[in-house]
């Protein structure tokens, strides 16, 4: 008796860990940039050099906290709703666990257009596409754009997706690499 309750309580902790090892994680911008650099198509340097790289600190000026506090809300880098749209977690869910190096400072990463990356990080997987995009890499594109760029955010401007996309766009590393 005693075995069989040592076997099943051994057994629901393993469940339990693999349940949880299957969400994604999202692993930050530096793990990306790690390998997206010029050989792949200098993703790294377009993206450090874009507006989503800054959105975070975007929160810290005098137009989002005259915002926050328009809107009643308290610092605009600490609220949900300012986060949602500044922040790669917040974009995500903030309920999606972040590797412990993830820094909400990075701003909107790689993650907040391609998923969570912690299934699909691996070079091996990232060598394959289809691998990549099976094991939760997403191709975001203009509906994930909008969940952003709409008349809800206070500071919305018309967005032309075509022209935006333009200031943002990297190849995919396959195709770059050949």
């Amino acid at each position: 008796m005693k075995k069989s309750l040592l076997v099943l309580v051994a057994l629901t902790v393993v469940c339990a860990a693999l349940a949880q090892a299957a969400e994604p994680t999202i692993i930050g911008a530096p793990k990306c940039v790690m390998c997206h650099k010029v050989k792949t198509g200098d993703q790294a340097k377009i993206w450090t050099e874009s507006a989503h790289a800054g959105a975070f600190a975007t929160l810290k000026g005098p137009a989002a906290i005259a915002i926050a506090k328009e809107k009643g809300l308290g610092n605009p880098w600490e609220e949900a709703a300012c986060l949602k749209c500044h922040t790669t977690k917040g974009f995500l869910g903030a309920a999606l666990e972040a590797a412990t190096k993830w820094v909400p400072e990075e701003g909107v990463g790689c993650e907040a257009c391609h998923g969570a990356g912690s299934g699909y990080k691996s070079k091996a997987v990232m060598e394959d596409h289809a691998a990549a995009v099976a094991a939760g890499m997403k191709m975001g594109g203009k509906e994930t754009c909008v969940k952003c760029h709409n008349a809800q955010s206070p500071t919305f401007k018309a967005f032309d997706y075509d022209k935006m996309w333009a200031l943002i766009k990297h190849p995919v590393p396959a195709a770059a690499a050949k």
